[in-house]
């Protein structure tokens, strides 16, 4: 192959790179899985009779997904083996990015089979018609339909009802993280939920509650705990920010490492906290 077809085909192949990670990620949950997927499409361009493709981004769509249906059957062995409660990496949003796929649906994706995810995704969030979303997945329109139906109807209760103004829920955070880190106990029960549930995925790494606080009285108690711990050690904000499409906050702890701290809110209670702590997830942050 000459050079000038190579650098042709790269050239291409660029500007939908960014698109190509954003659909495997919300298929896999990961990061570092969602760049070997969209690296590996490439390979599979490069060595394409580009000629014959008459629709690039179409086409490397669907080498994307089908390599995540693949992928997602080997993880989902994985994450039967888990210690701990798993988290998706959190993603942290740049500037005004607008997250599709917030933290709460991606854990609602988890139930659901390869094919009902991918059908999900594809045409209820990424918005692309049934015909396309079958010749993806390999399977018929009407099927598809089928799929995407039975998947928005496992999913409903995980979308938000409204979204929360950015300020705002900046505000929540930043409070969030002067009252847990202080102690003041009183200030951080204000901000919560009465079915409150905190999540926290150490991997088996650091450590990390191996089953989730639900309610308000456990959440209440592990914050009473940790808080004995943060005025010993400490904990240094490094920002607020929005992760995986939830107000939130990144720190560093006391152990030097990175943790990231996102905030399910509704009516300006905190109904959820997901605390990443397993490094593996956290490396691209750094």
């Amino acid at each position: 192959m000459e050079r000038g077809t190579q650098e042709d085909a790269a050239a291409r192949f660029d500007p939908l790179r960014p698109r190509l990670i954003r659909v495997a990620y919300r298929m896999l949950g990961s990061v570092a899985d969602a760049e070997d997927m969209v690296q590996e499409a490439f390979i599979r361009w490069m060595g394409t009779d580009r000629g014959a493709v008459r629709e690039p981004e179409a086409f490397l769509r669907r080498t994307v997904t089908r390599l995540c249906l693949d992928q997602l059957k080997s993880a989902r062995v994985q994450r039967e083996t888990y210690v701990g409660p798993w988290l998706p990496e959190p993603l942290v949003e740049e500037g005004d990015d607008e997250e599709d796929v917030a933290l709460p649906l991606m854990l609602a994706l988890e139930r659901l089979s390869p094919l009902e995810r991918a059908a999900f995704l594809l045409h209820d969030v990424f918005g692309l018609g049934f015909e396309e979303v079958a010749a993806t997945v390999g399977r018929d329109a009407a099927a598809c339909r089928q799929l995407a139906a039975r998947a928005r109807s496992h999913v409903r209760d995980a979308r938000p009802r409204y979204r929360l103004e950015k300020q705002r829920g900046m505000e929540i955070a930043s409070a969030f993280f002067a009252a847990s880190r202080s102690g003041d106990m009183t200030a951080l029960g204000a901000m919560l939920a009465a079915d409150v549930s905190l999540h926290s995925d150490g991997g088996g790494k650091r450590p990390a509650a191996v089953r989730p606080a639900i309610g308000f009285g456990q959440v209440m108690q592990v914050h009473k705990a940790l808080a004995v711990l943060f005025g010993k050690y400490g904990s240094t904000l490094l920002r607020t920010c929005i992760i995986n499409g939830l107000s939130g906050f990144v720190t560093r702890e006391a152990d030097g490492e990175v943790q990231t701290t996102a905030l399910d809110i509704e009516d300006g209670k905190v109904t959820a906290i997901y605390i990443m702590r397993n490094p593996d997830k956290l490396r691209h942050l750094h």
